[in-house]
């Protein structure tokens, strides 16, 4: 028996459009403003480009060097979120797997990692880069985004492969196979989905991040995206065109990641919340 169409329903269908509305709405807004110009976006911002001014794109790429600035952004996003897949997935893997007091244990700190904000480490963390002499490149960046981000990738890795079956690991341990080798080549293929979450969440963290690259890369030839951007925003006057359509730029591989993957994005929390 078909469910009838009631005013219910009607209901529901409006208030999924309304929400529908409300996530689209910043969209229009960054691509409508990306094509005005001062005096259009100063006239009327909200309102459909009369006539585009896509020569904001090409200012933009020209003027904010968003090439290297991609370049820079790709490299510590694309190399950050491998090693934290690597280290997270086998940490996590350890201490799922071992009833000991000491796994457990660690895995209350990596938790308190998580509640912690890092802001409150900030110029500690920073007198240790400068005194390392990491300011201004791409492993001092690497290792601040690896360290800060490794205790909720170990949360969600945890979760996961709590509640995946043991037995495969035990059976390739039978079989003569270390510890390394059964992960390697029995359990991380099971967490595909997970890792999928993991590379989705930190990409996207770490590629819109503007704290920290304005704080550790500022001035250099490494600045990401986000800082490029930034200087298009000054204290008397900022090119409003210009900035829109930078951030459309910035935003259009990290979106093209997330529309790959955001299959596994629900399917990993799902996954691991049965755990």
């Amino acid at each position: 028996m078909n469910a009838r169409y009631g005013l219910r329903t009607f209901g529901l269908e409006l208030l999924m459009i309304a929400v529908a509305v409300a996530f689209l709405f910043p969209v229009y807004a960054l691509i409508t403003l990306s094509l005005k110009d001062q005096r259009q976006v100063a006239e009327s911002p909200l309102s459909p480009p009369t006539d585009p001014a896509t020569e904001n794109y090409t200012a933009a790429w020209s003027r904010a060097e968003l090439g290297p600035a991609l370049m820079n952004s790709t490299v510590i996003t694309v190399v950050s979120v491998v090693a934290l897949i690597a280290i997270g997935s086998f940490a996590a893997y350890f201490l799922s797997r071992r009833a000991s007091r000491l796994s457990y244990g660690l895995y209350l700190l990596f938790l308190l990692g998580i509640v912690l904000p890092f802001q409150l480490g900030a110029i500690p963390l920073f007198k240790m880069v400068d005194a390392a002499g990491l300011l201004g490149t791409y492993q001092g960046m690497i290792l601040f985004y690896t360290g800060i981000q490794l205790p909720f990738t170990i949360f969600l890795y945890t979760g996961f492969i709590r509640a995946l079956p043991a037995d495969y690991a035990h059976a390739a341990l039978i079989d003569g196979a270390g510890h390394v080798k059964a992960f390697t080549h029995v359990v991380f293929p099971l967490l595909r989905p997970i890792t999928g979450t993991v590379l989705i969440l930190n990409a996207v963290f770490i590629w819109n991040d503007f704290f920290t690259p304005l704080l550790y890369l500022g001035g250099s030839t490494r600045e990401t995206v986000p800082v490029k951007i930034f200087a298009f925003v000054g204290q008397y006057v900022s090119d409003n065109g210009l900035v829109f359509a930078g951030l459309v730029l910035a935003s259009l591989p990290i979106l093209a990641v997330f529309l790959a993957l955001q299959r596994y994005v629900i399917k990993g929390f799902a996954s691991g919340l049965k755990g």
